[in-house]
């Protein structure tokens, strides 16, 4: 497996175009919307989950980055599929949330729940992770802060996502706590 991810990951990189961009978001009011939902439900939803819906709603309003390349031709995908990587033993999966976005949080938290069990139980078919037309990689669980994360093609884009971390910052001319 190692041998495959390392192989598509180096055809990724020299046949792909990339480019790189970096944002730093607020994560007061999705830590406050967690925890209200999270109160709620009779399951446990995770940032991720938050960022994976989030990603859908905005695949579905940008249907520019809802792309694939596909050699020298950008093909825009109808559906939003969006990969959910994780982390095994022998490497990395990328199991596949269809229709993304019209699921609903607690749908796509059971589901992504589900392919990581099953991940780890090696239980996950081929037909489990192929079709994505959107990557998200989520390294924020070990302690690392950003990351550049390498397409999965033939996926236009990749989400790179680090972790949660209360910095310092002015607001309004006032020097605040705020979590990133």
């Amino acid at each position: 497996m190692r041998k495959t991810i390392a192989r598509r990951l180096s055809e990724s990189k020299f046949t792909a175009p990339h480019f790189y961009l970096s944002i730093t978001v607020d994560m007061d009011n999705a830590i406050s919307s967690r925890k209200a939902i999270n109160e709620k439900l009779g399951h446990k939803i995770s940032f991720n989950d938050i960022i994976v819906k989030a990603s859908a709603m905005s695949l579905r309003e940008h249907p520019t980055v809802n792309s694939s390349w596909r050699g020298d031709v950008i093909r825009r995908n109808e559906h939003v599929n969006v990969g959910v990587a994780v982390a095994v033993e022998e490497g990395l999966l990328v199991p596949v949330v269809r229709y993304t976005d019209t699921k609903t949080l607690s749908e796509i938290s059971k589901e992504v729940k589900a392919f990581a069990q099953g991940a780890k139980e090696k239980k996950l078919q081929p037909s489990d992770w192929e079709g994505s037309t959107f990557t998200i990689s989520n390294l924020g669980m070990f302690g690392i802060d950003e990351f550049t994360a390498i397409i999965n093609t033939p996926d236009a884009c990749i989400l790179a996502v680090g972790g949660i971390q209360q910095v310092p910052v002015v607001k309004e001319g006032q020097i605040v706590q705020v979590i990133l």
